[in-house]
């Protein structure tokens, strides 16, 4: 049995403590406060993220990051935009040496930064992993058959990592190509955003399919730009978890799409406790990219402008509708 360390006690920090703690290790999972460490341990369930969800007994939380000292690898699993701070909070030296597979799907707002780029910063000396790909936290903490793609520069420590985490109902596969498999995880935020504001809309589903499938095209050619490969976008962390984000309520980001496209403000959407949406802080961040490397990003820069209420979702459409004609693939 080897020792885990998930930092971060919200629902999918909880459910990859769960899949660990059912793959045979000792999990330590670190979250904000010593009374929410204290509910867990005692009722072990994570009653304010996955209330339906009974944790294994190889689950024990905790308030501090001492932790870490003997874990063999670690999940950072926290929202994107706080990465820096609890990493900067933990130091370099914990992590030295260590496996830390990034689990956010997110890019950073001020420096435009993936989170391994925040962890090369942070930690120079840490193993870098991502895991991403189509997987709802409930789903997995409740058995339910899910695959997603953890990836790495290194080949052995990728083949390491997904072996210790892969059991009956969760499938890792493995990619060495972190750049496309983060800026995928990151981008299909900002289209699920678009998709649900169609479906708030009342566009129709042939709109919606038309929107996921020109996100495709749009996604490939940034993740082109910034080094990553092509075929990660037709697999799971490309378009398996865009599929998703963009067609299920559960998606936070689609949820929040529906209200912006019913007409509400974002201020308005984030007091309705509709929980995070990762791809609110990401669109002007994918916007950013795109400018900086030349890639023509229409839909970005839509959800941008619908995000800051320069347009509504009619007109956004109208105006991509109207674009110039091209032959399809040659964009």
């Amino acid at each position: 049995m080897s020792r885990v360390s998930v930092i971060g006690g919200g629902a999918w920090g909880t459910a990859l403590a769960e899949i660990a703690a059912r793959a045979g290790h000792e999990v330590c999972l670190i979250v904000r406060s010593g009374e929410a460490a204290e509910a867990i341990n005692s009722a072990h369930v994570n009653k304010g993220h996955l209330p339906e969800d009974r944790l294994s007994a190889g689950v024990a939380a905790r308030a501090d990051f001492a932790g870490l000292v003997g874990a063999d690898f670690a999940l950072l699993v926290v929202p994107a935009q706080v990465s820096r701070a609890v990493l900067t909070a933990i130091g370099p030296a914990p992590l030295s040496g260590k496996p830390v597979v990034l689990c956010a799907k997110g890019l950073e707002t001020e420096t435009l930064a993936r989170q391994s780029e925040i962890l090369a910063q942070c930690a120079p000396e840490a193993r870098q992993l991502v895991l991403s790909g189509p997987s709802f936290a409930h789903d997995v903490a409740s058995g339910r058959p899910t695959a997603v793609t953890l990836a790495s520069p290194e080949d052995d420590l990728c083949a390491e990592i997904a072996t210790a985490l892969s059991g009956p109902t969760f499938r890792l596969y493995q990619s060495h190509d972190l750049v496309g498999v983060e800026l995928a995880g990151a981008l299909k935020n900002v289209y699920a955003l678009a998709a649900g504001a169609v479906e708030g809309a009342g566009l129709g589903l042939s709109a919606r399919s038309a929107l996921i499938g020109r996100a495709f095209a749009e996604m490939s050619r940034l993740v082109a730009a910034m080094g990553g490969e092509a075929k990660t976008l037709t697999g799971l962390a490309g378009f398996g978890d865009l599929t998703l984000s963009c067609t299920s309520p559960q998606s936070r980001n689609y949820a929040f799409g529906i209200e912006l496209g019913k007409g509400r403000s974002v201020a308005e959407i984030e007091v309705m406790g509709l929980g995070l949406a990762e791809g609110v802080r990401t669109a002007p961040v994918a916007l950013g990219l795109a400018q900086r490397y030349g890639v023509d990003a229409p839909l970005a820069a839509a959800v941008h402008a619908l995000l800051a209420g320069r347009l509504e979702i009619d007109a956004i459409v109208a105006q991509l509708m109207t674009r110039p004609l091209k032959r399809e693939g040659n964009d």
